[in-house]
């Protein structure tokens, strides 16, 4: 089956009722091998890393019928053989409000396993109540700000060769905040910021800000993106050491934030001012 088609057959595009009762048949799984044939990626990744999922409207029913309200945090190895599209999640996890379960951990334990179901790999689940989550601070961005770069823009449609390096090697990390994607689906914008850190041929940093903004028309999910733009520097910089963290806005009550990488490193799931 084609991209396109499995994209046509999705929740977001169609117009769903929410759910009344817990129903784990609403995940609906994209094989990631279907856009990365696009990339040119065998079966060895030149990458490790993880999608961490941020959802911050989960509630179900507690033995008396009482609300509880939680914020969760999904964990997928990007070795799974399937993401999940974002609104079949939403309805995912909007079929547990009306039913009743008996403590927090039965929860986490359902959860974990409809979504390593779906995933086609293991899903690390983590749920915490509201209280736990008060105060927690945003990050400050550590590097080299590429925004502030005075550049001319006259393309907004993806383009690899933009990418350029100057003379010498060296080793950094960059960030910026304006990265734009597009649902591809329904063309709603997804904003991000993007932090790269690098060892190897110095990435012209101009260059990389003119590649960054020829994503804003361009169509895709955000771990696909992510793939994406490692790629590409990948075969365009030459460096020895890459690795690219995308941090996503939420839409819907989630935030999807993935992370590629050739170190032997995890992320923090952090949170940024936009977050």
């Amino acid at each position: 089956m084609s991209y396109k088609n499995v994209l046509h057959d999705s929740p977001l595009s169609k117009s769903e009722a929410y759910p009344s009762s817990y129903d784990p048949s609403l995940l609906f799984p994209v094989a990631r091998q279907l856009q990365r044939e696009g990339l040119s990626l065998g079966s060895k990744l030149p990458f490790t890393g993880v999608d961490i999922w941020n959802a911050y409207e989960i509630s179900w029913l507690d033995p008396k019928g009482k609300p509880v309200m939680a914020v969760g945090e999904f964990t997928f190895p990007c070795t799974t053989t399937n993401i999940i599209e974002s609104k079949s999640l939403k309805l995912y996890l909007n079929s547990l409000n009306e039913t009743r379960f008996n403590s927090l951990e039965e929860v986490v334990e359902i959860i974990r396993r409809d979504l390593t179901q779906a995933a086609g790999g293991k899903c690390i689940v983590v749920l915490k109540k509201h209280h736990a989550w008060i105060g927690t601070p945003w990050t400050h961005c550590e590097g080299t700000c590429i925004d502030d770069i005075n550049v001319d823009i006259d393309t907004y449609k993806l383009d690899s060769n933009l990418l350029k390096v100057g003379t010498g090697s060296t080793k950094e990390s960059l960030y910026s905040h304006l990265l734009k994607t597009n649902c591809p689906i329904t063309n709603q914008p997804d904003w991000a910021t993007m932090f790269v850190h690098y060892v190897g041929p110095q990435i012209d940093h101009a260059s990389l800000l003119r590649y960054l903004i020829s994503y804003r028309l361009h169509q895709d999910f955000h771990e696909h993106c992510a793939e994406s733009i490692f790629t590409d520097i990948l075969n365009h910089c030459k460096p020895s050491k890459l690795t690219v963290y995308l941090r996503y806005t939420r839409r819907g009550g989630l935030d999807i934030n993935p992370y590629r990488t050739n170190e032997e490193s995890l992320p923090a799931n952090l949170r940024l001012f936009r977050q």
